[in-house]
């Protein structure tokens, strides 16, 4: 009996995720959807850390408000994201993970919660994603997305690398920022690799880069377990500890967390699903002025927006979904999904979800449909029960794995024409820009800009989509909010 099931069992999933029609197994599935989780994994340790130990502008701590509660929102944190990643596998058949956006989330606690309550601030949230949700039901956002020309998709892709590969290097201490003004950013600790988890980023890095060269199957995976098990057993003789120490910075201990086993005991835990609903939707209207509040809205849905679309192009080109038309299998469906989980990172009180350039990590593993995401998704919901072991994993174990999947992203350069300057200038802003600046909807707005300038004055404005036109009008917006609100004494 059980042997005829198994046949039919992987029909079943072949049939639905098309596995074999993408050229893909289950295994090669499951294995990207591994690698996925494990690169991503540390959002539910992160974002805790940025929107859970912060005040409002009551007083208040997230959660039960009068001191931090770490544990309650790193459930929340597993639980949206696993829903919303099993969504995307189901609805989109795409390998593409979702949890709380980074900067998002940021954003919301040092530039919204500030102003306001957090139930006000993740109000503001529930809000955006429904208005980029009814973008997607109109067709606006899937008519944007098709607009982008080919090269500047590419360029974004490229852009993303780069970015996701500073995010290891900066994530594992390898660069770091200086003292001095000058230069900004610098080599390990001031100018040499002086630290016990330093060596095993460089360790992890050379190995998972050799396990790529050789074409060698779970590569990124074998790279962030072997990594792992080598900065427990450095930490065990190192003891370099955490990188915070009673207050103060220990430029030699570990980015994130410690890596050490936990203790049986500690192992399992019964989450709680407190912080889910916990939102006033249009509470901020009146703590704030309402020319505040929309701006507020702005803000996050055009930075929602377009790093969602930077993603997806991106990662869906590694994954050689990008059709010859440039377009993206199902990408209505993807930017559905993406758009409920604004909305439901809002409602569980973890800030904005939204679709992650880690997927790439999966990608590189060979994912290529929704199975992946549904492995991944599993996994964020184990997590719920499973905290401990997920800290396991440092940021120098994780990190290796980005870098290497930046460049297998940056690859795509070559279809860039750079001898044609019209399309070369706005490829170069947006792909240097994304690193440089921290956010891909910065490189993607100013290489929209500079696009749309150059074809003007040189008298082709014809060739110009007119949604981008409508999409580098908000953008100029987008990057004018300072001054204007400077200029309306605003905030």
């Amino acid at each position: 009996m059980s042997v005829t099931q198994t046949p039919q069992s992987a029909s079943f999933l072949d049939k639905y995720f098309k596995i074999s029609d993408r050229g893909s197994t289950v295994g090669t599935e499951v294995r990207g959807g591994l690698a996925t989780f494990f690169t991503m994994a540390y959002i539910v340790v992160l974002n805790p850390i940025i929107i859970g130990t912060v005040k409002d502008a009551d007083g208040q701590f997230l959660g039960d408000g009068s001191a931090p509660n770490i544990p309650l929102v790193a459930v929340a944190t597993a639980f949206v994201a696993g829903l919303l990643t099993i969504l995307m596998g189901l609805v989109a058949n795409v390998p593409f993970a979702l949890a709380a956006g980074l900067g998002l989330n940021a954003f919301v606690t040092y530039g919204i919660a500030t102003q306001m309550s957090w139930e006000d601030a993740m109000g503001l949230v529930v809000l955006e994603g429904l208005i980029i949700l009814l973008l997607v039901l109109t067709g606006f956002r899937t008519a944007v997305f098709h607009a982008i020309p080919g090269s500047l998709k590419t360029a974004i892709s490229v852009g993303i690398g780069l970015f996701i590969a500073l995010i290891g290097f900066v994530d594992a201490g390898f660069v770091r920022k200086t003292a001095a003004p000058a230069p900004p950013i610098e080599l390990g600790i001031g100018g040499a690799l002086t630290s016990w988890p330093i060596l095993v980023f460089v360790v992890g890095l050379l190995t998972t880069a050799l396990l790529v060269a050789r074409k060698m199957r779970g590569a990124i995976l074998i790279g962030i377990v072997a990594t792992t098990i080598f900065a427990i057993i450095v930490e065990l003789f190192a003891d370099a500890g955490p990188s915070l120490v009673n207050g103060q910075p220990n430029p030699q201990g570990w980015g994130l967390n410690v890596p050490a086993l936990p203790s049986l005991g500690d192992i399992v835990d019964v989450p709680s699903l407190g912080l889910l609903g916990q939102f006033s939707l249009f509470g901020a209207f009146s703590k704030i002025s309402v020319v505040l509040a929309i701006l507020l809205v702005f803000t996050l849905l055009i930075t929602d927006f377009f790093d969602t679309m930077g993603t997806i192009v991106g990662v869906g080109k590694q994954a050689d979904l990008i059709q010859q038309d440039g377009t993206l299998p199902k990408t209505r469906e993807i930017l559905l999904v993406d758009s409920v989980a604004a909305a439901a990172g809002g409602a569980g009180s973890v800030s904005s979800n939204t679709t992650y350039i880690e997927s790439a990590a999966g990608v590189g593993e060979g994912a290529r449909t929704g199975l992946a995401s549904v492995v991944t998704g599993i996994l964020f919901l184990l997590t719920m029960f499973l905290a401990p072991l997920v800290a396991v994993v440092p940021y120098e174990a994780a990190a290796p794995a980005l870098v290497v999947v930046g460049f297998l992203m940056m690859t795509s350069i070559r279809e860039i024409d750079f001898t044609d300057y019209e399309i070369a200038i706005p490829a170069f802003l947006t792909i240097v820009l994304m690193p440089f600046t921290y956010s891909i909807a910065n490189g993607i707005g100013a290489g929209f800009i500079a696009y749309v300038l150059i074809k003007a004055v040189k008298g082709k404005s014809r060739e110009i989509h007119p949604l981008l036109w409508v999409v580098t009008a908000l953008f100029v917006i987008y990057f004018a909010l300072g001054p204007l609100k400077i200029l309306f004494n605003i905030g």
